[in-house]
């Protein structure tokens, strides 16, 4: 069964429409929610009912209150003596998000819960072991930390009653398809189970077909940018973006800004041109301990300092309200995270602004874009001052990753390592005919046992044996010098 929200029967709808527990509903209260979005008014009610969902809504709609209040409201009237709800996330900040919402909403509801992911101190370990051995009512965990502890032996599930996978489609580009599996293999048949995701590719509807019973499917406005986003694009060379972000920073007023890169190593580079230029900045990767993560994002929250750096895996993991402006240094490879990029401004029905940087590489990508939110977005030229950028010539690139990519399958694997040579229509006629790769014979076998090393003697027939041993007796008489 799909579900289409009705947008006028759900004028009048509130929180108290849901029949939800009074505890429930004053926390609700408390944390100022007054009305229920789209995803909201939808999925309540079918997980109210006890079916199964498949729920596709983009991030900033509200999708973590969805499930929350009425899995919060299962629990307050049952009084559980066991875990009896697992939400698994692929990020540590969803995680640790997702438990303060939680905790929010729960304050006057007598339910525990607690966020297992890696990353932090050791004491950490020994806090979620307890809170998994004594059965908190909803652990919302990251694969491959719950992994790590159900290797333990002591993570017992045999009573869940309710699984919710939150960004499943950002966990399967993760790689944790074998994760959830195995989690779900230890998990009871009988249980009602929640998928919320931001896209709905082929691979999400097969785990779903894994592991969900007659869903009920709503679909939210898929992979749509929320109208108050202003999205532009600037045609720029990599050496003239610094420049470039310098001439636009003068130019705008940014109350907070997020920059993204899909480069890790990149993002202390950009830090460093943005504090240069006097501007307060901080950077953010998987690579800094938990503590520090959660250290710069509540300083960014707190306005100590006014742009952060972060990369794509950071991009459905940062829940910061009032940021203006979101600047993408790279397009994205995925189209699917250019989504999830600009989906940090512009929420609750606010506006900002989303400006891309796209070198002459990344065109391609921005055809991909335009595809899948079914709009094409301004493309401008460079300031005077920053200088010509690259004509906008999607189709001539593409022909030109092809002609790389032939190129980089003719390799020759070597002793020393591996050759690259060009494509075919680029060897100059002149040139020497290439060599070829040696045949695999029994000394290449690696289950053949070791034998002393023994150098061979390579015979050539314009030089013969002796010229050979010359030139390996020459070879093994000079000193071994290093450039490191």
């Amino acid at each position: 069964m799909d579900i289409q929200p009705d947008n006028k029967a759900a004028e009048d709808l509130n929180f108290h429409s849901f029949q939800l527990h009074d505890d429930l509903l004053a926390g609700i209260e408390a944390m100022n929610f007054r009305k229920p979005t789209p995803i909201q008014q939808a999925a309540i009610p079918v997980i109210l009912k006890q079916h199964d969902l498949i729920a596709c809504a983009q991030t900033g709609t509200g999708k973590t209150a969805a499930y929350v209040l009425p899995l919060l409201d299962k629990i307050s009237h049952a009084r559980h003596d066991h875990t009896s709800t697992l939400v698994l996330v692929p990020t540590r900040e969803l995680a640790k998000q997702i438990d303060d919402q939680i905790a929010g909403f729960a304050y006057f509801v007598s339910a525990t819960s607690i966020a297992i992911y890696g990353g932090n101190k050791g004491e950490s370990w020994d806090q979620q072991k307890n809170a998994i051995t004594s059965g908190a009512d909803i652990i919302i965990a990251t694969p491959g930390r719950l992994i790590a502890h159900m290797n333990m032996g002591y993570v017992k599930f045999d009573k869940l009653d309710y699984l919710v996978l939150d960004e499943a489609d950002k966990m399967l580009d993760m790689g944790f398809m074998p994760d959830l599996l195995r989690i779900v293999s230890q998990l009871p048949a009988n249980r009602q189970t929640l998928m919320f995701s931001a896209t709905m590719p082929p691979k999400i509807r097969e785990l779903a077909r894994k592991i969900l019973k007659e869903p009920t499917e709503i679909n939210l406005a898929i992979s749509k940018p929320a109208e108050g986003i202003d999205q532009r694009m600037y045609l720029t060379y990599d050496k003239q973006k610094p420049k470039l972000i310098e001439h636009l920073l003068k130019d705008i007023t940014v109350q907070s800004m997020i920059v993204f890169t899909s480069r890790k190593s990149a993002v202390n580079d950009i830090v460093r041109i943005l504090q240069k230029m006097g501007h307060k900045a901080e950077g953010i990767t998987s690579d800094r301990t938990q503590d520090e993560r959660e250290a710069t994002l509540q300083g960014f929250r707190n306005k100590q300092f006014q742009i952060l750096v972060a990369t794509d895996i950071m991009s459905r993991g940062i829940d910061i309200d009032n940021i203006s402006h979101i600047l993408n240094y790279d397009v994205p490879q995925d189209a699917e995270d250019y989504i999830h990029r600009i989906g940090r401004t512009a929420r609750a029905s606010t506006t900002g602004t989303a400006i891309t940087f796209i070198n002459e590489k990344d065109q391609v990508r921005v055809k991909r874009i335009e595809r899948l939110i079914e709009r094409e977005i301004p493309k401008l030229e460079n300031p005077e001052e920053v200088g010509p950028g690259p004509a906008f010539e999607p189709n001539k690139h593409r022909e030109d990753d092809r002609t790389r990519s032939k190129s980089r399958k003719k390799t020759v694997r070597k002793p020393g390592g591996t050759e690259t040579r060009p494509a075919a229509s680029t060897v100059s006629k002149e040139r020497k005919p290439r060599r070829t790769q040696p045949k695999a014979n029994a000394e290449n076998n690696p289950d053949r046992p070791k034998e002393p090393y023994k150098p061979k003697q390579r015979f050539n027939k314009e030089r013969g044996a002796n010229a050979a041993e010359q030139s390996s007796s020459s070879e093994t008489s000079q000193p071994v010098t290093s450039n490191d």
